[in-house]
């Protein structure tokens, strides 16, 4: 099944992500205990007042904490980042618009 991220950095531009078909899956355990260490690695900070983080809160900072230039410069990034999106949603597409803040499949 063919999987694939876009990253849509407003006037930075989009960026498609396409995950090889038969590549290994990530779990959706190991996709989040990622996202967790790249989210206190990069300093993101909680976007809602209860302090409560959710895995589409995790995706949205650390995009915007990144920005376009590390996506685009760090190939081993960009593909684990695009993996733990879909794995973590369970979804094998996924848009995150980081400049409006929302993730749509």
């Amino acid at each position: 099944m063919r999987r694939e991220l876009i990253l849509d950095f407003g006037r930075d531009g989009e960026l498609v992500i396409d995950l090889p078909a038969g590549g290994a899956l990530w779990t959706a355990d190991a996709a989040r205990r990622w996202l967790d260490e790249q989210f206190v690695a990069n300093d993101c900070e909680p976007l809602r007042a209860s302090g409560k983080v959710l895995t589409v809160d995790k995706l949205l900072a650390i995009a915007a904490a990144l920005g376009r230039k590390r996506f685009d410069d760090d190939e081993a990034f960009r593909l684990a980042f695009a993996n733990a999106a879909t794995a973590a949603l369970a979804r094998p597409a996924v848009r995150i618009d980081v400049d409006s803040g929302t993730i749509s499949s």
